[in-house]
């Protein structure tokens, strides 16, 4: 061995010691509510996301070689708080904000990000009309438009043609969800027989429950996109009434919370991005966590938090290049994306990405059960 050759091992060894070498930084902006509406779901996104990018660092970084520094900022669920953190977190360096699981949040961040050409992503906002802030917004699960058109194939496959709709004009959200149902809900020939509103956060139900136990013809099924404390408060309402028509919802109702309702919210049917299927790659990933973390990873958000880091590598890796505007280029590029939850493409869309559908029943014991999975109809899918 000659002396060059020793002292080029011994420098190796070095560096082996000291931890995988990066090339170079990596800055991604993250807002996580850790108060408000959005707890429930920006929580467990930013705990799944969190986890795969510690797991890529280890392993050498994003892409085998890009060290991924995070700036998380609080929310608060405030949008005035959500606009202020975009701005720091944009002069603080970041080439890639992670916004929060809402599209309204992501709308107002867009207002900042767009125009200094940093490509944003939400934890799982999923109003379609999100996106049309500008070319740098994109969502990460699958669209209300999506969701409520495989929902309403649903409800007619079941046989089911009378719909009393719920909605709330304080998000998009909870707005365009259940439009979105209906559109598709009458283009299959049924009929909506009824609608209401309320307001985010209403306390009291008893006069909207009212009006829909008194509509005729009575619905055989009510729509809702609500979210928490909203359908909690509504189911109770409903059934305390004495009304058992069929009740069918949005992704948001994935929560612990709503299925620990018990015998109110039993038989509830719901969309939902994922499965954790026995022997699926998402099955093996609860498993995974659970056992690295003691937490049970019991929604989808975990798993979906884990695929924005997948996306965002998987753009990275095609751009070869942490650079934002050719990273924006490369995810907007992508065709059938390996992910956890299920695959993804944003090719040919308008940046919400196309994704498979799941619908599930809640249990009284807490528990859901796979009943289908399908993708939206292209020809049936509303315009945003």
């Amino acid at each position: 061995m000659t002396l060059r050759t020793a002292t080029a091992l011994t420098l190796l060894a070095t560096v082996g010691l000291a931890g995988p070498a990066f090339a170079e930084d990596y800055k991604i902006g993250v807002m996580s509510a850790q108060s408000g509406y959005l707890t429930p779901y920006d929580q467990p996104s930013y705990a799944g996301f969190k986890y795969c990018i510690d797991k890529m660092n280890e392993a050498g970084g994003m892409a085998g070689k890009y060290n991924v520094v995070l700036d998380v900022r609080d929310t608060r669920s405030d949008m005035a708080e959500s606009v202020k953190v975009t701005q720091e977190m944009i002069d603080n360096g970041a080439q890639f904000i992670v916004s929060s699981a809402d599209a309204d949040p992501t709308i107002a961040a867009g207002q900042i990000s767009e125009p200094a050409q940093i490509p944003t992503m939400t934890f799982a906002g999923t109003a379609p009309v999100m996106t049309q802030v500008g070319e740098y917004i994109f969502g990460s699960y699958p669209a209300d438009n999506q969701q409520g058109t495989v929902l309403a194939d649903f409800a007619s496959e079941q046989g089911l043609s009378k719909v009393y709709i719920l909605k709330s004009p304080d998000a998009a959200y909870t707005m365009g969800g259940p439009e979105y149902f209906a559109e598709v809900f009458e283009a299959n020939g049924g009929e909506v027989v009824g609608e209401s509103l309320y307001s985010l956060n209403q306390p009291d139900f008893s006069a909207i429950v009212t009006t829909i136990k008194n509509t005729e013809p009575a619905p055989d099924v009510i729509v809702t996109w609500a979210w928490e404390p909203d359908f909690p408060a509504f189911i109770k309402a409903l059934r305390g009434a004495g009304v058992d028509t069929q009740v069918m919802g949005g992704d948001v109702l994935d929560t612990p919370t709503v299925r620990g309702l018990g015998d109110v919210v039993a038989g509830t049917y719901h969309t939902s991005g994922g499965f954790p299927e026995e022997g699926s790659a998402y099955g093996d990933f609860m498993k995974e966590y659970e056992a690295a973390t003691g937490t049970e990873p019991d929604n989808n958000y975990y798993v979906n938090g884990c695929d924005i880091a997948h996306m965002i590598e998987q753009a990275v890796e095609a751009a070869g290049t942490t650079d934002p505007v050719a990273v924006r280029d490369a995810l907007a590029n992508i065709e059938d994306g390996e992910g956890i939850m299920s695959n993804f493409t944003f090719k040919g869309t308008d940046r919400m990405p196309l994704r498979p559908v799941v619908i599930a029943k809640i249990n009284a014991d807490g528990s859901k059960d796979f009943v289908s999975r399908g993708t939206a109809d292209p020809d049936k899918l509303p315009k945003p």
